[in-house]
């Protein structure tokens, strides 16, 4: 999975004690919706979703309620804000044991826990898809002498796979940084203990240390410690999990160089995982112990809208169906393609995916899965990742490129994050980039929305975020528009996007380039825009009228 924050591991290095004790003018001054204003009329470089619903208000446009499904980590379904707009399989009776719609899953009520065992146990944590392929790979090809022009085909794949995994795994090791790591982290938690209890919450960030005046010398280091990194990043939306689930994720990642990875998932969940079509696995626990991630995306996209609570969803008219299936770690090919089947077999016209990894050996059941979703006319709208890379080149899955050669997936609209001059530039430092593998940028640094605790709220920066920007987008588009396919709405999306007016950063670089150079359409989503093309493509749609049939006359015997 990739962190909804990635953190740059050089701010480590470069952190003392005395940087980071204001928050930046930036930070105060942004509104939390920030990403839904209008750059014209605010100054922010959002959506634009206010324009977009007095367009809809204009027309007296009538919605018609669209389901979402959401992959990822969970979702708080006690949330105010939340709750309402909860998918419930109508099929289904709540609690009684049985799988009353005969779809294969017991008391699926708001979706379904991939990651879960039959006994109620669920996958928290896991390793990473690299070291789990190195250390299968390693069994048949370490130390022996290779000669790959003689090998066969798919023993040249394999073999190519175990370097490139080996290269990973291994050699992406940094003793220097592991051993810090390992120096920081007993005090950063015994610190962070500490201020879970002054703070009063047990997620907290950048911001909610500026007004904590510990005096226990362990939390002060900690405090300190964290506000650096949020320095050194330039987001004070880093919170304590974020920085301990990447700690503890680098230490994994160096265990992992020279020990073959905990079977996290196969202990719990039991099923058969060289089967794709074992699908009768997992349990309805959709909440878990990991929902923050999860809660995060679902406020972006429904929310509910108007009701003086926390926030305003993109879309007005959706039910968000949780399909669990990533966990603190990398996700499983088997999770992934049969969650996207699990949606569109159960009603959701738009899928959310914001999560992704480096390797991909099971990659053509997700093919399969995306060829089931585009046969369906169901859009999925994918994070690009938060690793400053060019996913042109670089290995990033899922991917749209199917493996055997047959083409492209149609139905999928891949998100770089974007955000505004004033929190860091147009474009995040953290997102991934490429001129034909992203299609377009949406707002994704310092994104308000729900978070775990039946009332909580807070900022969130990611590609994670960016993507149910995209697929909220997509959810209004297709509430007031339902006539509209899978790929009108990617077309729409991206031919409607506005483009940038002036170079921005490479990610992760100062170098300055044109965002056309960074994804397709060089643009930034806009769902003002968005709703205006679909009027207009609607009203050039002709509907077949059905030629009446005239009745016939009677033959009359001579």
């Amino acid at each position: 999975m990739h962190n909804s924050y990635k953190l740059l591991l050089t701010g480590l290095f470069i952190w003392t004690g005395s940087m980071a004790q204001s928050t930046p003018d930036s930070v105060k001054k942004a509104p939390n919706n920030w990403f839904q204003l209008d750059k014209n009329e605010t100054g922010f470089n959002g959506i634009s979703l206010d324009k977009a619903y007095d367009f809809i208000k204009s027309k007296k446009l009538k919605s018609k309620r669209i389901t979402v499904a959401v992959i990822d980590s969970g979702i708080d379904t006690l949330h105010e804000d939340l709750k309402p707009n909860l998918w419930t399989n109508p099929k289904e009776i709540p609690g009684n044991g049985k799988d009353d719609d005969k779809n294969g899953f017991v008391d699926d009520v708001h979706g379904w826990n991939f990651l879960g065992g039959k006994d109620g146990r669920n996958v928290k944590e896991d390793s990473y898809e690299g070291a789990r392929v190195y250390h299968k790979l390693k069994e048949i090809w370490d130390g022996k002498e290779i000669n790959p022009d003689s090998l066969k085909a798919d023993q040249k794949k394999s073999y190519e796979t175990y370097l490139r995994a080996k290269e990973k795994v291994v050699g992406d090791v940094n003793e220097m940084e592991v051993g810090f790591i390992k120096n920081m982290y007993p005090g950063l938690k015994a610190g962070d203990s500490i201020l879970r209890i002054e703070t009063g919450k047990e997620e907290y960030n950048g911001i909610d240390l500026q007004n904590n005046n510990t005096t226990d010398p362990k939390a002060k280091k900690t405090k300190s410690f964290i506000l650096g990194i949020c320095k050194a990043n330039n987001s004070y939306d880093i919170t304590n999990k974020q920085l301990l689930d990447e700690f503890e994720g680098q230490l994994r990642k160096a265990e992992a160089a020279t020990t073959a990875p905990k079977n996290y998932r196969g202990d719990i969940v039991k099923d058969d995982e060289t089967n794709v079509n074992d699908r009768s696995y997992g349990n309805n626990d959709i909440m878990a112990s990991t929902p923050f991630h999860g809660t995060h995306c679902s406020g972006i996209i429904g929310a509910a809208r108007d009701n003086n609570l926390g926030i305003n969803g993109i879309a007005d008219n959706v039910r968000i169906m949780m399909l669990r299936a990533v966990p603190d770690g990398d996700e499983h090919d088997k999770d992934i393609a049969n969650a996207i089947k699990y949606a569109v077999d159960n009603g959701a016209k738009i899928i959310s995916m914001s999560f992704g990894k480096d390797f991909s050996p099971e990659k053509r059941w997700v093919d399969d899965a995306f060829k089931y979703a585009e046969k369906k006319g169901v859009l999925l709208v994918h994070a690009a990742g938060n690793d400053a890379k060019n996913i042109d080149s670089a290995d990033n899955f899922p991917s749209v490129v199917f493996e055997n050669g047959s083409g492209r997936a149609g139905n999928v609209i891949t998100v770089g994050a974007s955000g505004d001059e004033k929190n860091g530039g147009l474009t995040a430092g953290f997102s991934n980039y490429g001129k034909k593998e992203v299609d377009i940028f949406a707002p994704g640094v310092s994104i308000y929305s729900t978070i775990p605790g039946g009332n909580t709220y807070g900022n969130a920066s990611g590609t994670s975020m960016a993507c149910p920007v995209v697929a909220g987008i997509a959810s209004l588009l297709l509430e007031y528009y339902p006539a509209l396919t899978a790929k009108q709405l990617k077309e729409i999306i991206e031919k409607s996007a506005v483009p940038a007016k002036e170079d921005v950063n490479i990610p992760g670089t100062k170098t300055k380039t044109a965002l056309s150079e960074l994804s397709r359409t060089g643009a930034f989503a806009n769902a003002f825009e968005a709703i205006k093309m679909a009027d207009e493509i609607s009203k050039k749609q002709v509907v077949p009228v059905k030629a009446k049939t005239l009745p016939k006359k009677p033959i009359k015997s001579k």
